[in-house]
């Protein structure tokens, strides 16, 4: 299961069941789940580990020392989770003493080619990443997030579940939970309903949902107001809830 040319070394930790394909290196301070196939020319090194039945495509650097040049060489991680496709030239960074020290990956992401995945970002769960997406530093992605070919984001920046940017956008500014957005600068376009459908979620949610948006986008009011508003309907809505508690943590200002 380990080609003859791979380079692991006798201190990584790998679990049974795991290929390795030609040509990979696999350093110290690494471990691999069970069942993770890794195809050739890929280099997995620093503290990283990474869950079960994931697959890792030629040519990735995972684990490297983050982009950051405040980086004195402290022992930061990468954390990466269960069920994960993460496609060609893909990049992923540890993280920084500045921040929680790890770089945090979740499950059941599929991740295309060319993907950079900056120091001390957390992505959650069923995101999807197209081709050259790009997340600097510090960036904070919600779990069902779909990410068009091209997206970059600024460091810092959250992006809500169920949210989605169509492809070439430039997001400078937090996205709030369920809502759309595209260009450069970002421009928001509704809510992801079509997504939300295809998740379970009721007609009645999916209306809320929508009423939210528009005491957020349509119909002129400040921050302040428009958060009271959400509140109240998340009282009678659980779904709401991840909107209001998304709205009340300092961020960088949202996408309005």
């Amino acid at each position: 299961m380990i080609h003859q040319t791979a380079i692991i070394h006798p201190d990584a930790k790998i679990a049974e069941g795991v290929e390795i394909g030609p040509f990979s290196v696999i350093g110290e301070g690494v471990e691999i789940g069970a069942g993770t196939w890794i195809g050739p020319h890929v280099v997995i090194t620093g503290l990283t580990r990474i869950g079960k039945d994931n697959r890792i495509y030629q040519f990735c650097s995972l684990g490297e020392r983050p982009q950051d040049m405040k980086y004195a060489g402290e022992p930061t991680r990468l954390e990466i989770g269960d069920r994960n496709s993460i496609r060609e030239y893909c990049n992923f960074n540890t993280g920084t003493a500045q921040d929680a020290g790890v770089t945090r990956i979740g499950n059941d992401n599929w991740i295309m080619a060319s993907v950079h995945v900056g120091h001390d970002c957390v992505l959650g769960d069923r995101t999807i990443l197209a081709n050259n997406v790009t997340l600097g530093g510090h960036v904070h992605v919600g779990d069902w997030v779909i990410l068009g070919g091209m997206t970059a984001v600024h460091q810092f920046t959250r992006i809500g579940a169920h949210s989605m940017c169509g492809g070439g956008t430039i997001l400078v500014q937090d996205l709030p939970p369920f809502v759309m957005c595209n260009g450069s600068p970002a421009e928001v376009h509704g809510i992801n309903s079509e997504g939300l459908r295809r998740r379970g979620y009721s007609s009645s949610a999916i209306t809320a949902i929508k009423r939210a948006y528009k005491a957020l986008y349509r119909k002129g009011q400040t921050l302040d107001e428009a958060r009271q508003e959400i509140a109240t309907l998340a009282a009678e809505v659980p779904e709401l809830v991840q909107m209001v508690e998304f709205l009340a943590t300092p961020g960088r200002g949202i996408v309005r």
